[in-house]
């Protein structure tokens, strides 16, 4: 199966340069509703069967034109919310930089744990599991290739990238993921592909056709150091 993980639209949070987390009221701004109807284009050539989404408001809204327009009924997945951030949650960016954590998360994310929030590793091991669960279903329910998309957060795309890469998640603060931007992951019986990564542009085109150094496997799935956020 291939999994499209998009990040929500800019949102208020973003604009505000606030460390949103699970803040109810949340939303997409102006900005941000326009990639989400962009969105509609983006994957125009893509044969989408099945969308998920966080349960906060502004991947809601992100996918909210897609499902419209392809007649689908998003499925909410817990799983991919946004990281519960504790007593970090709705502080400005700026004042985060000087706190000891704050390195912490940029060098050793593993090791990462919110006052009062969650860790990045288990962040990581929610959101690898949903998807691979989902990824996992629709095989079963189809019995062919199909591509899905999977709405959430910068931080927890990355950290499902990293999975999918092969890489530590002490590194995951290399990997980019800005609002609306879309990466692509392909799972097979015995590893993942990432097809793209961090796409903001139209062209999405190869994402319905396996790779070619897996297409034999397939007949036989925090804020960042330069505070993207």
């Amino acid at each position: 199966m291939t999994v499209v993980l998009l990040r929500h639209g800019r949102s208020t949070s973003n604009t505000a340069r606030t460390l949103a987390g699970r803040l109810p009221g949340v939303e997409l701004d102006d900005r941000g509703r326009e990639q989400a109807e962009a969105v509609v284009s983006r994957l125009s050539d893509v044969a989408v069967e099945e969308i998920v989404h966080s349960p906060l408001a502004r991947c809601e809204q992100t996918v909210g034109p897609l499902a419209r327009a392809r007649g689908l009924n998003p499925v909410v997945e817990p799983r991919l919310v946004e990281v519960d951030y504790g007593e970090w949650t709705g502080r400005k960016l700026e004042g985060l930089l000087q706190e000891s954590l704050w390195k912490v998360v940029q060098q050793h994310a593993s090791a990462a744990v919110f006052p009062g929030g969650e860790g990045l590793a288990q962040v990581q091991a929610r959101a690898v599991a949903a998807v691979r669960e989902h990824d996992t279903r629709l095989a079963e329910l189809h019995g062919r290739d199909v591509v899905w998309v999977a709405c959430t957060h910068g931080d927890v795309i990355k950290s499902i990238l990293a999975d999918a890469l092969g890489a530590h998640l002490d590194g995951f603060q290399r990997i980019v993921a800005e609002p609306a931007s879309i990466s692509v992951v392909r799972y097979t019986s015995t590893r993942p592909y990432v097809l793209k990564m961090n796409d903001t542009g139209a062209d999405l085109a190869g994402v319905n056709t396996p790779p070619k150094s897996a297409s034999t496997e397939v007949s036989g799935s925090v804020p960042g150091g330069e505070v993207r956020l």
